[in-house]
C-alpha cells in the first residue's frame, strides 16, 4: 500500500499512457443481471424435491423472474459485489395412493422477495405457496417447504458465493489479461449507457450532474462521514485524507481524486473544489451537498456538480458517466451498505 500523499505507482493516472479505466476511479463495473438470471435459472430449476417418499413427487418447473439490480464492481483488483433481486419460480407436486394412483396434482410458486448483498451472510425469506389449498394440497405444500427449501436455499447460497468471487467479470478480467488492448476510446462507447440522473449543460465541453439521495440518518451523522477521512476509508476501501478546515485539502480514492474544501457549514453544506487526476490540465469542477434533514432521522443530500468535462485527457468521453455512477455507487450506495442508513 503506498504512504499518504505519494499513490500507488501502479495507479498514478499520469503514468497511464492509454488512460485505460483512469476516470473510472480506478474501478470497472460489470452489470450482472442478465447473468444472475442465467445463473439462477440453471440453479433452480428441475429440481427434484421428493421422488416417492410418503408417496409424493415434487419439482421444480422453471424460473419465472428474477428482477432487481445486480452489479460488481472490480477496484484495485478488489471485488466488490452489489445486488438486491427478487426471484420467483414455480414447482409442481403429485401425491399418490399405495397403488401408484395418483390423488391430486397441484401447481405452486416460490418467492424469494429479497436477495442483497447486505445480507449475503443470512439465508433469504423463502415464500411457498401452492393453488389447490384442500387437505392434500396442504400436505404436498408442507412438503415442499420442508424439503424443498433447504434445497432452494443451498441453490441460493451458491449464486451468493459467486457474486462473491467476481460473477462474470472475474472471467473478463482474466480474459483482459490475455486479449490484445483496443482502442480505449472505441471500447468506452461500448459500454456507455443512460446516466438517471439531471445533466445540464453548462459551458462549452463541460457538464453539470445534479442529483437527491435519501439516508435513514441524522444530518449531522452524515456530515460526519463525509468530512472524515477514517470513514471514508472505511467505506471506500482505500487511502484517504481530508481536512476539515475551509482552504483545507483533501485526497480521496488513493489519491485519484484531490480538491479543496471552499465552504462548510457543520451538517448542513459541503462545498468543494474537485479534480481527477486524468483531466486536461488547470481544470477544476465544483462540488456541492447541501444537507437537510426534514424530519428526525430522514437526511436528504442535493448534489450538484459543476464543470465536469466532457473528455479527459486521453479524449475519453465517459468523463460525465463514471462520474455520476462514482458517486451513485461508490460513495452514496456505501455509506447506506456500511453504516445501515438505507431507507
Amino acid at each position: 500500500m503506498a504512504k499518504y500523499g505519494e499513490g500507488d505507482k501502479r495507479w498514478i493516472v499520469e503514468d497511464r499512457p492509454d488512460g485505460a479505466n483512469v476516470h473510472n476511479w480506478h474501478w470497472a463495473e460489470t452489470d450482472c443481471l442478465a447473468w444472475s438470471r442465467d445463473l439462477l435459472t440453471k440453479l433452480l430449476s428441475n429440481l427434484t424435491i421428493l421422488d416417492g417418499e410418503g408417496d409424493l413427487f415434487v419439482k421444480t418447473k422453471k424460473v419465472d423472474k428474477v428482477e432487481g439490480d445486480a452489479y460488481v464492481n472490480i477496484r484495485k483488483g478488489k471485488i466488490i459485489p452489489g445486488y438486491e433481486i427478487s426471484v420467483t419460480l414455480s414447482w409442481e407436486g403429485e401425491a399418490r395412493d399405495a397403488d401408484g394412483k395418483s390423488l391430486l396434482k397441484v401447481d405452486g410458486a416460490v418467492e424469494i422477495p429479497y436477495i442483497a448483498d447486505e445480507n449475503a451472510d443470512e439465508d433469504p425469506e423463502v415464500k411457498v405457496t401452492v393453488k389447490d389449498e384442500g387437505p392434500i394440497g396442504r400436505r404436498i405444500k408442507e412438503a415442499m417447504v420442508a424439503k424443498g427449501k433447504p434445497v432452494i436455499l443451498e441453490k441460493v447460497r451458491v449464486y451468493v458465493k459467486s457474486m462473491a468471487q467476481g460473477g462474470p467479470a472475474k472471467d473478463e478480467a482474466e480474459a483482459k489479461k490475455i486479449a490484445p488492448k483496443s482502442n480505449s476510446t472505441s471500447s468506452a462507447a461500448a459500454v456507455k449507457k443512460e446516466v438517471v440522473v439531471e445533466k445540464k449543460e453548462g459551458k462549452k465541453g463541460f457538464k453539470t450532474i445534479s442529483m437527491t439521495e435519501k439516508f435513514s440518518c441524522r444530518a449531522s451523522n452524515l456530515y460526519e462521514i463525509l468530512m472524515d477521512e477514517n470513514r471514508w476509508k472505511g467505506f471506500t476501501q482505500s487511502n484517504a485524507k481530508i481536512s476539515k478546515e475551509v482552504g483545507g485539502e483533501f485526497s480521496i480514492f488513493d489519491g485519484s481524486v484531490t480538491g479543496k474544501n471552499l465552504e462548510l457549514q457543520n451538517g448542513k453544506l459541503i462545498v468543494q473544489n474537485w479534480r481527477f487526476g486524468n483531466w486536461p490540465d488547470g481544470i477544476q469542477s465544483k462540488v456541492t451537498l447541501a444537507i437537510d434533514e426534514p424530519e428526525p432521522g430522514l437526511t436528504v443530500v442535493k448534489l450538484t456538480h459543476v464543470d465536469i468535462p466532457e473528455e479527459d485527457r486521453y479524449g475519453n468521453a465517459t468523463v460525465v458517466e463514471n462520474t455520476e455512477r462514482g458517486w451513485r455507487d461508490l460513495i452514496f450506495q456505501r455509506i447506506r451498505a456500511v453504516f445501515g442508513f438505507g431507507i
